[in-house]
């Protein structure tokens, strides 16, 4: 990409888009386009067509989806696969319709099988079932590679996709209906420590094992890859798609815990009581990506999960400070 490429970020108001536009910009690219949902609903194929005809962007990120944790994926599942599969067949085709130079689609961890051997490999898709909990965002994002690598084989374009694990990071979703479990603890033990209740319940027995990544952290490896890498740079069995994360997990226990202390720091000498509400799912018991590829290619992560947190948890802090002064919210 040069500096003046013209560049369509998809979903540039959510986590993984925010975190992309902030990393472009920082490194000197000029030209970024950006819709919003408003401007361009992503679900209707006409007018996707009719964006990439007008504007003719020469490099895409995929970033747009409908992302919600567990209980959001358990209650929507139509609107998850409907639209994230809408959004994906609707850019991807646009962009081959529209000669894109480059797109990245990027989906999750959450493709590979609930029991698969750990850590997971790319070559692990499709080798088992998946998590019923997450399984219809998880076809609509298996679709997506599927389509890229179908469109590279046939047409010769060079789509590109990008499996972050979990992530988390400024911009994130901290609805406690539909957010995924990082901010929602960072929101959990917000409100127990302002409210003075110091009690916090969490869904299952905290036994499952997360991998978390910062948001920025991912935005520099798909411009990185964007960068430096083809299709066929990532191609393996599976598809021509590769693996992001930090190469570590821990108990989502020890990740409660160690939330609750960084939310806690300023408040000496009170304790937050931690209630497990194991009759609520747990989901996947481990998923830790295999990021050796991506480690191959020249790229590692930079930022520590302490010090991830105590980014977020700020974020999150000076977003319900503005609401308040605003009037927003109480």
């Amino acid at each position: 990409m040069k500096q003046d490429s013209k560049i369509y970020v998809a979903g540039h108001r959510g986590l993984v888009g925010g975190a992309i536009i902030r990393k472009l910009k920082a490194a000197g690219y000029t030209n970024l386009i950006t819709k919003t949902h408003g401007e361009l609903d992503l679900t209707h194929q006409d007018a996707v067509n009719s964006f990439f005809m007008a504007e003719k962007p020469e490099y895409v990120f995929l970033a747009a989806a409908k992302v919600g944790g567990i209980g959001a994926n358990s209650h929507y599942p139509a609107d998850f696969i409907y639209e994230n599969s809408m959004i994906s067949f609707n850019v991807i085709h646009a962009s081959y319709q529209y000669n894109v130079r480059k797109l990245m689609n990027l989906g999750s961890s959450c493709i590979y099988p609930k029991m698969a051997p750990q850590p997971l490999k790319e070559e692990y898709l499709l080798s088992g079932y998946l998590e019923p909990t997450n399984d219809a965002y998880a076809i609509a994002k298996i679709s997506a590679i599927k389509l890229c690598t179908a469109y590279n084989k046939q047409y010769g374009t060079n789509f590109l996709s990008a499996m972050p694990t979990n992530l988390y990071g400024p911009g994130d979703n901290y609805d406690l209906n539909n957010s995924h479990v990082f901010p929602a603890l960072i929101r959990k033990f917000h409100e127990a420590k302002i409210s003075v209740t110091d009690k916090v319940i969490l869904w299952g027995d905290g036994s499952p094992y997360r991998e978390f990544m910062y948001s920025d952290d991912l935005a520099n490896a798909v411009v990185y890859l964007m960068e430096h890498c083809n299709a066929e740079d990532l191609r393996n069995d599976a598809g021509d798609f590769i693996n992001i994360g930090t190469g570590k997990d821990m108990p989502i226990k020890e990740l409660a815990e160690l939330i609750c202390g960084i939310v806690y720091k300023d408040a000496p000498g009170r304790i937050c009581e931690i209630e497990w509400d194991a009759s609520k799912p747990n989901g996947t018991p481990k998923k830790l990506l295999d990021i050796s590829r991506l480690n191959m290619l020249g790229f590692k992560s930079g930022t520590s999960l302490e010090e991830g947190i105590r980014k977020a948890y700020n974020d999150f802090v000076s977003k319900v400070t503005s609401l308040a002064t605003d009037g927003s919210v109480e």
